[in-house]
């Protein structure tokens, strides 16, 4: 049987890597032909054809490539031309997707800012890409008021919607042209321009805004449309951030071009998740983060399999649902796939195994330089050998993925473009790492790797911490957590104690409405499934866990604020040495704990 496994998964990469070699590859050889020309092209082959759906409206290629079309004219108006950049505020809607593809046109850079943002924090991504203009849609017009003082330079603001005092972007375009952009309005461009610029999720600091140039969109369009085999049969049903890549490049970009529709959400909801995909009549969605768990903590409804979704694309899907997800929902091809938005190191999993995050075969490795290397997790820095270079890990071994970053046109997927800001670029460049001279994009990722060449993520550099003198994944100890009956969500992440060496560990749980938390039995679980060092010693119920908008969760409050009783509102419980069993942690025991009198 392993045998024939075998056969199976090396007939997979290969079918899936040459057709995503045949889409890609034409890119470098045409460096003039951008994703304004890729979309403009696809709109004359597939003209009336419905492209973007959403409950505001719907456009056909033809609505969409003009509506764009406008948006660049209006852009170019205003004095915007290349390299200028454009800050879009915006919830997920068609008209979001003909603004930056219209900035684009014209050679202008649109900033795609996280729609929850406020005040400093949504200040920093506006002024760190140094915006002319900003569009806020009217809904989000409180959120910009309160961060706009903080912005120097004071970019234009222009309304999309009513609802408030100011100029407004959607009516000015009527009085523009849909026809074809003249050879005189285009901007000259090539793949090397700035398209866009993405943030990355802020889960560890302010976010960082990333560069993604011409050929990056094109190889993510292009790639994912290959990775989905996507065609004019096809509806993508987008309910992801339009802010991200996932949601806002991967998903839209991937399908369009190929001729296939877009049904875009405003937002994300369990609920209705599965009617509005039989609504819509969907064959595609892309998932991030926890929004499968999600689906899967629902109630089973008469949805569940009535649907004709044929393939599922996205990241983030952990291996403690994979099976019931795939069995509740009869979805048999999960393509996850593992790839930073500004990063150099993408991997897929093209034969749907449970649990990994991609494969490189043997004969891939020379095209696609990965290597997982050493990582000392109380220095958080790659382990370096004798000769001052840094150690690959064997299969099975944990370590931090790395890239290696090369300017060579015959490899364009190893770049890096960096970020707004140049010394973030600098800190996630490893050099000198396995010859002098050499360059590496860290991804920040520890990862293993098995003797068959899949990866399997296993912890955010920064959250896997020590105790006890071992290494704790946070990730795999949440999983552990996650399938015990009544929980809901969870995160786990170490917390300092006054006298110990390291981090103990904590898992901040949500219990479902009809599940009270038994901790004897959680306890009992626990020590069968995890070693003693990497069971949390201090649980905290929660009622909700704050998650960015990609379904990332956030981390680094929870750490700060520790596990001192006295802080904190939450039921907290400590696995008491002496009775062998988590019990309520008060004032008197925690301060036992900080004096040393009862010892962990």
């Amino acid at each position: 049987m392993r045998a024939l496994q075998r056969i199976a998964s090396e007939l997979a990469y290969l079918r899936g890597s040459l057709r995503i070699l045949r889409r890609t590859s034409p890119i470098a050889r045409n460096p003039t032909y951008t994703i304004g020309d890729l979309m403009r092209d696809a709109a004359k082959r597939h003209g009336d054809r419905v492209a973007l759906i959403s409950d505001r409206e719907t456009l056909t290629f033809r609505d969409y490539d003009g509506r764009a079309n406008r948006y660049a004219r209006w852009a170019r108006a205003q004095g915007i031309g290349k390299g200028d950049v454009v800050a879009l505020l915006m919830p997920n809607r068609p008209d979001y997707l003909c603004i930056w593809l219209g900035v684009a046109r014209i050679g202008g850079v649109t900033a795609l800012i996280n729609t929850n943002l406020t005040g400093q924090g949504l200040a920093h991504c506006v002024a760190i890409v140094q915006a002319r203009i900003v569009i806020v849609a009217e809904e989000l017009l409180p959120a910009w008021r309160g961060a706009a003082p903080f912005v120097p330079g004071a970019p234009e603001l222009w309304l999309h919607g009513g609802g408030g005092d100011g100029r407004r972007v959607d009516e000015a375009i009527a009085s523009f042209s849909d026809a074809d952009l003249s050879p005189e309005e285009k901007a000259k461009l090539t793949v090397e321009d700035r398209c866009v610029f993405i943030y990355t999720s802020g889960t560890t600091g302010l976010p960082k805004a990333a560069n993604i140039n011409h050929y990056r969109i094109m190889a993510m369009t292009l790639g994912f449309s290959a990775l989905m085999d996507t065609g004019p049969g096809d509806r993508m049903y987008d309910c992801l951030p339009m802010y991200h890549s996932n949601g806002g490049v991967l998903a839209t970009c991937g399908t369009l071009c190929q001729g296939g529709s877009v049904v875009i959400r405003e937002r994300f909801s369990a609920r209705d998740f599965w009617a509005d995909i039989v609504r819509h009549d969907c064959t595609l969605f892309f998932y991030i983060g926890e929004l499968c768990r999600y689906l899967v903590n629902t109630p089973p409804g008469p949805d569940d399999r009535r649907h004709r979704i044929r393939l599922v694309c996205g990241n983030g899907l952990r291996p403690d649902i994979w099976n019931e997800f795939s069995s509740r929902f009869g979805i048999r091809h999960i393509r996850e796939f593992y790839a930073a938005t500004e990063g150099n190191v993408a991997l897929f999993n093209l034969d749907s195994r449970p649990g990994a995050v991609g494969r490189i075969p043997k004969w891939a490795e020379r095209r696609f330089v990965v290597k997982v290397v050493k990582f000392d997790v109380e220095k958080e820095e790659p382990v370096r050998g004798p000769d001052g270079f840094c150690v690959e890990c064997q299969a099975g071994e944990v370590g931090e993925i790395v890239g290696q970053i090369l300017n060579d046109p015959r490899k364009p997927t190893n770049r890096f473009e960096g970020y707004a800001d140049r010394a973030a670029t600098q800190r996630k460049i490893l050099r000198d790492a396995f010859e002098k001279g050499d360059a590496w994009f860290r991804s920040g990722d520890l990862m293993r790797r098995d003797a068959d060449g899949y990866f399997y993520f296993v912890d955010r550099i920064g959250d896997t911490f020590r105790w006890k003198g071992e290494n704790v994944a946070t990730s795999e100890v949440a999983e552990t957590i996650s399938v015990f009956p009544g929980v809901a969500h969870c995160t786990v992440y170490g917390v300092r104690l006054d006298g110990y060496e390291g981090r103990a560990g904590m898992a901040a749980i949500v219990m479902d409405d009809a599940t009270p938390l038994d901790p004897d039995a959680l306890r009992a679980h626990l020590k069968r499934q995890l070693p003693d060092y990497a069971r949390p010693l201090f649980l905290r119920i929660r009622s909700s866990l704050d998650m960015t908008g990609t379904f990332k969760q956030r981390k680094v409050e929870l750490v700060k604020e520790g596990c001192d009783p006295s802080l904190l509102a939450d039921p907290i419980y400590v696995d008491h040495p002496a009775q062998g069993r988590y019990v309520p942690l008060d004032r008197d025991l925690y301060r036992a704990l900080q004096a040393g009198t009862v010892r962990l």
